[in-house]
């Protein structure tokens, strides 16, 4: 699924809440639950399933997920050298070394659907994408990620797990597969 912007990654609504779930979007079996999440403001590719095997595989370390991150400002080298070999981050309030990780500068816009509206006006100074490829999933990671290295994220939107792209998924789109394993490798 492609998880649009404002939507929660899960099916039962917070006690004085009022947000997007994911069953309102696709009449989904009973029992699905999200693989890894994807907070309030990140967009992107979502994995959902039904067997809690197959989640437990998806969020192992051996399966990468990459990102593509607008950041503030035009993000430089050093940068981009500093998200490789992992930075500093606080992880429920304590202090966490991230792990080193593929980081690149992306060369202009990437090809994603509009969030129905402007990040940010141009007038407050130029922006950038960069990808970001993670192996690991703390809470609001690559968010806490880009503000370390002195970039703080605009727009976030997962883009791949594993071998499994967002392609030309539009958001709130859902795509069955018929074997997620055989999609992973």
């Amino acid at each position: 699924m492609f998880k649009p912007h404002g939507c929660l990654s899960q099916f039962v609504q917070e006690k004085m809440k009022n947000k997007s779930l994911l069953g309102d979007f696709y009449d989904f079996p009973k029992g699905t639950m999200a693989i890894g999440r994807l907070d309030h403001d990140s967009e992107g590719l979502l994995l959902l399933t039904t067997d809690g095997v197959t989640s437990h595989k998806v969020r192992n370390k051996s399966i990468e997920k990459e990102y593509y991150a607008q950041v503030d400002g035009v993000i430089t080298e050093e940068a981009v050298s500093k998200l490789q070999n992992g930075v500093e981050i606080t992880v429920s309030g304590k202090k966490y070394l991230t792990l080193p990780c593929k980081s690149f500068a992306l060369k202009g816009e990437p090809n994603l659907p509009n969030r129905g509206r402007n990040i940010r006006d141009s007038r407050h100074g130029p922006t950038s994408w960069v990808s970001i490829t993670v192996c690991e999933g703390k809470k609001r990671q690559v968010r806490k990620m880009t503000a370390a290295v002195g970039f703080p994220t605009l727009r976030l939107v997962r883009v791949r797990i594993g071998d499994i792209h967002i392609d030309d998924l539009l958001p709130a789109e859902v795509v069955c597969l018929p074997d997620v394993n055989d999609a992973l490798n």
